[in-house]
């Protein structure tokens, strides 16, 4: 059954040192508070998966958790580059960061992979580009109808996933809606799944386009309303894009964004300042 815990109960539950984690959102509902939380539980020696990386993914590689990243494009979105991630793959600061770059086409294929129960999925991609020369999760298959030379990337299946979406019910029932991405896959992919709400109600009200992740996927439920701030998250909230400008000068330099992550963070429960 699900569980209906506190953030700080349910990262320490689900989340531990070396664990593979997948957080994953699109546009919004990028499940910050739970980012926020392993930093202030100091959950080390992560890989993260992500298909779009941004600014949590900067925060927890700049606070020194992460040693490898499997993604696709990674960026501030509207500003520009990321700069923590930038400086652990430039300079190894706060440490040495591993990648597995994969296209957008390539990640949502190994999610459904994972989530499917098969070892990899097939597709026609990375041609013209030196990612397969660059990754050992990325190989060549011939298919046995046509003969033709197809794309293969490992299936994956994360330790934990963690998402943020609207509602829960008191069984652990989750509906999201607005843009999604892969979060359904990724959350029927891997091992153990942790989702922060905005509210939990009785019962959940179909919503055209909804997803809905029944509550034998889901390990725990946490209410946390703001949870994906500075995202949005659709029906509840606005995107905070001064939030988004302000980010670039303070994670451009190593004091700065220590400083904030102490101010922000670690001393904090969750509200964000600029």
């Amino acid at each position: 059954m699900t569980e209906i815990r506190t953030l700080p109960e349910a990262v320490a539950e689900l989340i531990h040192d070396g664990d593979t984690v997948a957080m994953e959102g699109f546009t919004h509902l990028i499940p910050f508070a739970a980012g926020h939380e392993i930093i202030r539980q100091g959950i080390t020696d992560l890989t993260l998966i992500r298909m779009t990386p941004d600014v949590i993914y900067d925060q927890l590689i700049g606070a020194g958790l992460v040693k490898k990243l499997i993604f696709s494009w990674g960026g501030n979105p509207g500003v520009g580059s990321l700069h923590r991630f930038r400086d652990a793959v430039e300079n190894g600061w706060p440490r040495p960061l591993e990648l597995d770059e994969h296209s957008h086409a390539g990640m949502a294929n190994r999610y459904v992979a994972g989530a499917s129960g098969l070892p990899f999925a097939v597709l026609r991609g990375y041609r013209g580009t030196d990612l397969a020369g660059r990754s050992d999760t990325i190989s060549t298959v011939t298919c046995p109808f046509t003969g033709e030379e197809l794309a293969a990337v490992a299936a994956l299946n994360p330790d934990v996933t963690v998402i943020h979406a609207q509602q829960a019910d008191r069984d652990g029932n989750v509906q999201m809606w607005g843009l999604t991405g892969v979060q359904k896959e990724a959350a029927l992919a891997a091992e153990r799944v942790l989702v922060t709400v905005e509210e939990i109600v009785d019962e959940l009200s179909p919503r055209p386009g909804g997803v809905v992740l029944p509550g034998w996927v889901v390990t725990a439920v946490a209410r946390v309303p703001g949870g994906a701030h500075p995202s949005y998250t659709a029906g509840y909230s606005v995107r905070d894009n001064d939030f988004y400008q302000a980010w670039d000068p303070i994670s451009r330099d190593r004091d700065k964004f220590t400083a904030w992550v102490q101010a922000n963070i670690l001393a904090s429960e969750g509200v964000l300042s600029r």
